[in-house]
């Protein structure tokens, strides 16, 4: 992260709520202000997690997708408005970011990204948040994660369910997304095909933005080695540790 100015007397007001939590301070909001974050995907989960982090007083977004906006997609895309109807996601974005804090540097990427564009932009950002809905942009986030050494705050929801990791490739044995799913045996599951409670990707993209500000700021203790599996239906919270393969593909230095 590059230096920040010292805060200045509005952004002390605006941040204010943070800046008053022990764990915060100033100094981690000037940290936050410093940052860069990669969003991949604009869509459910993408516009909870960057709506939060510009609130929040991340420096810059980097916003990536290929889509456009469409009326199916405003049950739960909540940057998006009925106006916002065939214009590209990350522009619509974009627009709802600065609405909330003008301060906020917005970078978009109108693309779907894959391992050729992958590592220029890792090299420009402080995390990456994988808010993506399909399986080969998952498995190419997570190989230049791991080459970089970014952390990767990674998430997904469908139905009436959602999970949320964070892998942290600067961690001694860290695991990485293949050590918890083989790209052999992946299943792309998508909202289009299989329905998804509205609030869900709501959940999955707030806690992903929770994450992204712990590591960003660096407090508490973050997601890294571990699952977490969110039960709609029931209400109900579950935590899986995550091994680290030995065999992996992608993050073993055998």
């Amino acid at each position: 992260m590059s230096p920040h100015e010292p805060l200045g007397d509005e952004q002390l007001l605006r941040y204010s709520r943070q800046i008053m939590l022990p764990q915060w301070d100033v100094a981690a909001q000037e940290r936050i202000l410093a940052s860069r974050v990669l969003i991949v995907g604009a869509g459910g989960l993408g516009c909870p997690v960057a709506m939060y982090l510009a609130a929040a007083g991340v420096g810059t977004l980097l916003l990536a997708d290929d889509d456009t906006v469409d009326l199916s997609n405003l049950q739960r895309q909540i940057a998006h408005t009925q106006a916002d109807i065939g214009r590209a996601k990350v522009d619509s974005l974009r627009d709802t970011l600065l609405a909330l804090n003008p301060d906020v540097m917005v970078e978009t990427i109108a693309q779907r990204l894959d391992e050729t564009a992958l590592p220029a932009l890792l090299a420009r950002v402080d995390v990456v948040v994988d808010a993506s809905d399909n399986a080969a942009t998952r498995f190419a986030i997570n190989r230049a994660c791991v080459q970089a050494s970014k952390p990767l705050v990674s998430g997904a929801a469908i139905r009436m369910e959602g999970q949320l990791a964070v892998f942290d490739p600067r961690t001694a044995d860290a695991p990485c997304y293949a050590c918890l799913y083989s790209e052999n045996l992946s299943v792309n599951e998508a909202c289009v095909e299989n329905g998804v409670l509205s609030p869900v990707v709501g959940v999955i993209g707030s806690l992903q933005a929770v994450e992204t500000l712990k590591v960003l700021a660096g407090v508490g203790d973050s997601l890294a080695g571990r699952l977490l599996v969110y039960d709609g239906m029931s209400g109900q919270m579950r935590e899986f540790r995550i091994p680290k393969d030995p065999a992996c593909t992608v993050c073993s230095k055998e």
